[in-house]
């Protein structure tokens, strides 16, 4: 019976995990048969790209790690010779504003008045009470990461995820990174069929 009662404790925070996850957005070529997908490999980025962005190299780090860990889980494998699939990825950090609407309130206050017939002086409380909305708009770093993957005999993409998620500098951490790939392939089903 103990065991029942603690269930509901347990899975709390699988829950609440997952509500606070970012949406993701998948698209896949259904006539691609993904059961004859096996192996794959990363596209390299442009060579003068990367000069001009050290900080890339981390970022491109990350990135691969988190989504080769997802891949390795669905039994897929990385090879650098005539891979199945071919894999990239992109992050966009750009500003945004966002409309912000806080409740408003009155102050509480209270009200002395003389009530003659009793000959006494008494107190009204008033609480306070919601007023309406106070709009403003706020400046943030929104991260988009987009994967794609591309088989690799036709160069047609069949399959790409991407999230968008508020990020706190324009480098992108490693959590947010791990945080958007499991967003993202949370909706990886292609091996179910």
């Amino acid at each position: 019976m103990r065991v029942l009662k603690a269930i509901p404790v347990l899975l709390l925070p699988v829950l609440l995990a997952i509500g606070c996850a970012t949406t993701a957005y998948v698209e896949k070529d259904e006539t691609a048969d993904f059961s004859r997908y096996q192996t794959y490999a990363w596209i390299d980025s442009d060579k003068n790209e990367d000069k001009k962005n050290r900080h890339a190299d981390l970022m491109k780090k990350n990135v691969q790690e988190a989504v080769n860990a997802k891949l390795q889980k669905q039994g897929w494998r990385e090879v650098k010779n005539r891979p199945d699939v071919l894999i990239s990825y992109d992050m966009l950090v750009e500003k945004s504003t966002r409309e912000l609407s806080n409740p408003v309130y009155s102050m509480p206050f209270r009200r002395v008045y003389y009530n003659p017939f009793y000959r006494r002086f008494g107190t009204i409380y008033y609480p306070s009470r919601f007023m309406g909305y106070d709009y403003n708009t706020a400046t943030v770093q929104e991260g988009t990461l987009t994967i794609t993957m591309v088989d690799a005999k036709t160069d047609k993409t069949i399959w790409q995820g991407w999230t968008t998620d508020d990020v706190n500098s324009r480098n992108v951490t490693r959590k947010e990174i791990q945080s958007s790939v499991n967003s993202i392939f949370r909706k990886f089903d292609v091996v179910k069929k």
